[in-house]
């Protein structure tokens, strides 16, 4: 039995008017047919609730997302405790994942220190925010954008020092535009991107941490970095706050975009960003990706099941979803 696949791809192209271009920069080497699902429920979703979970539920829901096949995750951050109490257990969470030989365990860090604390505990990868507005970095982290770049040359000579086989992302925040500064000049954007890979960093994402971002936005900016910083240019980080957030990831892969980052049942959003909420849903993307025949290696079943160990962990927490609620399509074969 075949899967059921819709010609999603034919009908994106007939609404948005849209060429599929040669891809020169495919992320990580894949396939033109396979993506990385990179799951950063466990981070960006818990620090954006005000419930905390406890570690034991974690560490289940952790487990589960594993078994659903996802193969990396960013499972915490390094930030003061009174800050963030939801990432107090972070070193312990870290060390936890790393129990899973296929996975790469992701921490989030805003500074030297955060970056020595995740190095300790283990992590595989460490991911820097880096705003393209001024604004928001000095909100989010109290730094202008030059400083942050500063900062991230420190953490990659840190890394290079402890330990070297660490891969360092310095995903570009607001790159589509800021809820506090308003727009963001798409110059600066590429220029931010150009410098964290100058100071050292492996890879650079875009990141709609607002919300504000629209496909041909997506499509035009990710090209400027692609031609900037060729294959280093790392993940989308969409939001689906006012309802694009798969179209957005679609216009990303449309211009060779191989990384997504997603959170499951749809939580997140940054909490100095006012009224930016929900990363797009895990269980959506992956069934828009693999009903167009891309791979994600992800069981959309074993996923769902996951949103349990969830739903445990934070009782009164909102799950969102369009694939859950409908179900698989009659007909969908899966691993």
């Amino acid at each position: 039995m075949q899967r059921w696949r819709p010609n999603a791809t034919k009908l994106v192209k007939i609404l948005f008017n849209l060429e599929t271009p040669a891809l020169p920069h495919l992320q990580h080497n894949m396939p033109s047919d396979r993506v990385l699902i990179s799951e950063v429920g466990p981070r960006d979703g818990l620090q954006s609730v005000k419930q905390t979970m406890a570690t034991a539920h974690k560490l289940r829901w952790i487990d589960a997302l594993v078994a659903s096949g996802l193969q990396e995750i960013e499972v915490a951050s390094f930030v003061p405790s009174h800050l963030l109490p939801q990432m107090a257990d972070a070193a312990l969470v870290v060390q936890h994942a790393r129990q899973y030989p296929n996975l790469t365990v992701m921490a989030l860090v805003p500074n030297r220190k955060g970056a020595e604390a995740a190095l300790k505990a283990g992590a595989h990868k460490l991911t820097i925010p880096v705003s393209a507005s001024e604004a928001h970095s000095m909100a989010n982290v109290r730094k202008t954008r030059e400083a942050m770049v500063e900062e991230v040359r420190a953490i990659v000579q840190i890394r290079n020092d402890l330990a070297p086989h660490v891969k360092v992302e310095a995903g570009i925040s607001t790159a589509f535009g800021c809820t506090l500064q308003g727009l963001v000049a798409e110059d600066d954007v590429v220029k931010l991107a150009a410098a964290v890979i100058e100071a050292g960093a492996d890879e650079s994402g875009l990141s709609d941490t607002t919300g504000m971002a629209n496909p041909a936005q997506v499509r035009r900016l990710f090209k400027r970095v692609f031609a900037e910083i060729g294959n280093k240019t790392g993940a989308a980080h969409m939001h689906n706050t006012r309802g694009l957030g798969l179209a957005n990831c679609l216009a990303a892969y449309d211009v060779g975009v191989r990384t997504f980052d997603s959170s499951m049942a749809g939580l997140g959003g940054c909490p100095y960003a006012p009224g930016a909420s929900g990363n797009v849903v895990t269980e959506d993307l992956v069934f828009m990706l693999e009903a167009m025949g891309i791979q994600t290696g992800v069981s959309i079943p074993k996923l769902i099941l996951a949103r349990q160990a969830l739903s445990d962990g934070l009782p009164d927490e909102p799950l969102y979803g369009m694939t859950p609620e409908a179900g698989l399509p009659k007909g969908w074969v899966h691993a």
